[in-house]
């Protein structure tokens, strides 16, 4: 892969359609809006769009566009932090004409006409102003600024995370040169409404900590609706227990109608191999996965007493 190949590969389409994985977070929202303004301001004449269905809590990074069946015929598709084929948002991207893969997740799924994954990047964004860097004439604008830096603050943990680098610093220190408003970008993050405040102190109150340093919390659909809490805002959950000190890794199930889905942290033990036993997979130390019973959600905890076992061995 080269990125003067996905440059070249972008300028011979007239239509381009980028997506990103299910329940977005500012990363996958980022990336792929972020690439879209990218592409707009570079070559006004294209017809560009970003895809995937709308999570309220991000709506204020940006709104999905809504297009018809017919504007993916003959349209170039870039998926953008996504994986693995089964995560991605709209399988509509299968009508395209090609596919462009840019992810910074391990790469176990290997899709895509060009695929370009780069797992020292801390996040996909990340790759998008590297992309803009070292390709031939793009045009970044304020609100591609945005959206890139609001990506790379999301997936850092505001520059926490070890995979911050000396880059990921230089690139965030360049995008806050453009116009945009930090301070409203932070609080469009990290900002949470009271139901979610009051389910992290729910939260707090009944974890379980083992000897081998696992948290488990299992939030079943009665408890969510007893807080009023929706699927798509437990992604403003699963942090919560991550300053607790002698926890190494959590898991949180959260009961679907169909599915009970699984979010996996760690601080050291190596959990995606769990993950990928259980129809999921990420990092190394931040993981998805679905189980589909209570006893198989057990499966997954046995499995992670397992590797936290051998890792304080």
């Amino acid at each position: 892969m080269s990125i003067q190949a996905i440059q070249q590969t972008i300028e011979t389409y007239n239509t381009i359609i980028i997506h990103r994985h299910v329940r977005p977070d500012p990363d996958a929202l980022g990336s792929q809006a972020g690439l879209g303004e990218m592409i707009k301001a570079s070559y006004p004449d294209k017809l560009v769009y970003v895809v995937g269905e709308d999570d309220p809590s991000l709506t204020f990074l940006v709104e999905m566009d809504k297009i018809e069946d017919s504007t993916f015929k003959d349209a170039l598709i870039i998926i953008c932090d996504t994986a693995n084929t089964g995560r991605i948002d709209d399988e509509r991207y299968k009508l395209g004409s090609k596919i462009i893969k840019i992810d910074h997740h391990p790469d176990v799924d290997q899709y895509g006409d060009i695929s370009w994954v780069d797992t020292s990047a801390s996040s996909t964004s990340e790759m998008i102003y590297e992309f803009f860097l070292q390709a031939d004439g793009l045009v970044m604008n304020d609100e591609a600024a945005r959206l890139l830096y609001g990506g790379i603050v999301g997936d850092t943990g505001r520059f926490l995370f070890p995979s911050t680098t000396k880059k990921t610093l230089q690139y965030a220190a360049e995008l806050v040169t453009y116009n945009f408003d930090r301070t409203e970008l932070y609080d469009g993050i990290y900002n949470v409404k009271d139901n979610i405040a009051r389910m992290r102190g729910y939260i707090l109150q009944n974890f379980t900590l083992d000897k081998n340093g696992l948290s488990v919390m299992k939030l079943t659909k009665d408890i969510l609706q007893q807080f009023n809490v929706g699927v798509l805002e437990t992604g403003q959950l699963v942090g919560t227990l991550g300053e607790i000190e002698g926890i190494l890794a959590w898991v949180f199930f959260i009961e679907e109608d169909d599915q009970i889905r699984v979010r996996l942290r760690s601080k050291g033990p190596i959990i995606n191999e769990v993950a990928a036993k259980y129809n999921g997979g990420g990092h190394p130390l931040a993981s998805g996965a679905s189980v589909y019973s209570w006893q198989e959600a057990e499966q997954v905890v046995n499995d992670l007493k397992f590797v936290l076992s051998e890792y304080r061995k």
